[in-house]
């Protein structure tokens, strides 16, 4: 049986773009929740601005007063290398270096050029000394204000990022606007570049597509995904963004098709409830509404 790691993001991506505040005790009792439903990777917070992500305004006491899972990686997201200093400061696995591969998108979400965001990675990862660098590339798969983005334009970034030293790299379809297709071939060249264990595929469901995203990555040699509870989540600089692939969702996929995730079912769903209603905002997870497939009745004629 082939294993797959699921990364929950619901405590970053998941709740970056709510504007109703989540307590940073409430966050740290999810946090110190998941581990226990075999979550084995954790982003836990984005060391930015709290200008810009008000959400996440309290990283650093998250950070400091989480009690951490010795068999669970927590990473954080950073957008520079000031960031990555206050990410490094509170003791992160890993650093989740973002830009994006749209110029349109990194200038909004950002405030930067491609140019400038390289620039800023090469300091990241010159501070970051042994912690590993993940570089996520947001509007690989198409960009909400410029449209399609070509996957050479992709891959030519993927190679950049490694020339400069980054150990892997994650293939946001950040709006939601791209097929299994496109996703097959992106998955390829990643892997081709930085093998099974450096490529991780994220996706989101705006067009009901995250999950056949996820399934093409797989079928192509992808076994790192991320995901959040209830599918709660978004991109606020990204017109039209919507939820996170659904962790349950996911990995009820992976596990009624043979695929390990490590991950118990049971008690993930409970935890969801208790962030949609952190949150108020609604579960957008089918396993949610349906129930699992194998607690299916047969039809008594």
């Amino acid at each position: 049986m082939s294993t797959v790691l699921i990364t929950d993001v619901t405590l970053r991506d998941g709740l970056q773009i709510v504007s109703r505040w989540v307590p940073t005790q409430d966050k740290l009792r999810v946090a110190q929740t998941l581990p226990q439903c075999g979550v084995r990777k954790i982003e836990l917070t984005s060391f930015t601005s709290p200008k810009a992500i008000p959400s996440l305004a309290d990283a650093d006491e998250l950070a400091s007063l989480l009690s951490r899972d010795p068999v669970v990686c927590y990473t954080a997201l950073v957008p520079n290398l000031r960031g990555a200093q206050r990410a490094l400061a509170a003791g992160m696995d890993e650093l989740n270096f973002v830009f994006s591969a749209s110029e349109a998108h990194n200038q909004a979400n950002l405030r930067m050029t491609i140019a400038q965001s390289l620039a800023q990675l090469e300091q990241v990862l010159t501070a970051a000394n042994k912690t590993p660098v993940n570089v996520s590339l947001s509007t690989a798969f198409g960009c909400p204000f410029t449209g399609a983005v070509a996957p050479v334009h992709v891959i030519a970034l993927m190679q950049e990022v490694q020339r400069i030293g980054a150990s892997s790299v994650s293939l946001c379809d950040t709006t939601g606007m791209g097929s299994p297709a496109d996703v097959e071939r992106l998955t390829q060249a990643a892997l081709s570049l930085y093998g099974e264990q450096g490529v991780t595929g994220h996706f989101h469901d705006t067009r009901g597509l995250a999950l056949a995203n996820a399934w093409a990555a797989y079928r192509e040699g992808g076994r790192r995904f991320d995901a959040a509870l209830a599918g709660l989540g978004g991109c606020p600089y990204a017109p039209g963004a919507s939820g996170n692939a659904s962790l349950e969702d996911m990995a009820h996929m992976f596990q009624i098709s043979g695929v390990e995730t490590g991950l118990n079912l049971e008690a993930l769903q409970p935890l969801a409830e208790e962030i949609a209603a952190l949150t108020q905002e609604p579960i957008q997870s089918r396993l949610h509404k349906a129930g699992p497939a194998y607690a299916l009745k047969v039809c008594q004629a």
